[in-house]
């Protein structure tokens, strides 16, 4: 059984923490852990691991902005490189690290991965994508001034700079990832949703959605499930109403429908259940979206949200 696993923004860094090393290292063995205890790492799974970087780029932008006098900005395209790289290295330090406590004997490889993007999505003139950390109405107003950037509130969180998102075409490196996936490595790729390039290769300043980019792999390596950790444990209709209610197993037809009436915040949960769509649209066989804390129970069928064809 071939998976691929995204991890949400939480399997690095909760909601109030800091951006420093230690608490994406905590964090990561966290995950993985909760990961080896599901069964993610039997011989008989081959295991894909990809995952955001929507806080840590906002950082890696904001640390180039306040520095831009005295050294080079660099574009988003290339921060999100760099994010790829730092990232990659604290999961697969956190991932060799619980192997070992498992007694798993298994390789791990990060792939730097690129993605083609087309240069006229219309998304590049419509910023949408929220990135770094979420503020106040007034220093986000301030912080737009300043930068440039656009700013929207974010899932009633709070608000944030956003950027231009589009729609990730191909998975530039998929081969490399499927091959290394076939021989039992665990491969950490398209970190960030990937380098977002041109068919030419040229970079694109913008940031791909992690869970559309993490479709699209899913679907180029020929994988069979799709799990999406994120925040909560399910996904929700009537989400922060009296009314809410958790799905616990959907199809895609209803999906669509919840859709369609509005229940998914753009930004937040809608990506998510358009990434499951897409993929069970185009062969998948299986979509589960919830926390990297209720894995355990949602192997078991006692927990997530389980999306089918």
């Amino acid at each position: 059984m071939k998976v691929v696993v995204a991890l949400g923004g939480n399997a690095l860094r909760k909601k109030g923490e800091g951006f420093d090393y230690e608490t994406h290292y905590e964090n990561a063995l966290l995950t993985f852990r909760k990961l080896a205890e599901s069964g993610f790492f039997s011989p008989e799974r081959k295991v894909i691991v990809t995952h955001g970087n929507g806080p840590q780029v906002g950082m890696e932008f904001m640390r180039h902005f306040l520095t831009r006098d005295r050294y080079p900005m660099y574009p988003l395209h290339a921060l999100t490189a760099s994010t790829q790289g730092w990232i990659g290295y604290i999961l697969e330090q956190a991932l060799r690290k619980v192997l070992m406590e498992w007694g798993i004997s298994r390789e791990v490889a990060t792939v730097v991965t690129l993605v083609e993007v087309s240069p006229d999505d219309p998304a590049l003139k419509n910023p949408e994508k929220p990135i770094g950390e979420f503020m106040s109405r007034e220093r986000a107003m301030e912080l737009s001034i300043l930068t440039g950037l656009p700013v929207k509130e974010d899932a009633n969180r709070g608000w944030r700079l956003v950027v231009g998102s589009p729609r990730p075409l191909r998975v530039i490196n998929s081969r490399i990832i499927g091959a290394l996936a076939e021989v039992g490595v665990v491969v950490i790729g398209v970190g960030g949703g990937g380098i977002p390039v041109t068919g030419k290769l040229s970079g694109v300043s913008a940031v791909i959605d992690k869970d559309r980019a993490s479709s699209l792999l899913a679907r180029e390596v020929g994988a069979d499930a799709l799990y999406i950790l994120t925040q909560v444990p399910f996904v929700y209709v009537n989400y922060g109403k009296p009314t809410q209610k958790p799905l616990r197993k959907v199809r895609v037809k209803d999906l669509e429908r919840y859709m369609e009436e509005g229940h998914f915040a753009p930004g937040s949960m809608l990506p998510k259940v358009e990434a499951a769509v897409d993929f069970l649209k185009n062969g998948g066989k299986r979509v589960v979206i919830t926390s990297p804390d209720y894995l355990p129970e949602t192997e078991r069928g006692d927990a997530g949200t389980v999306v089918l064809p």
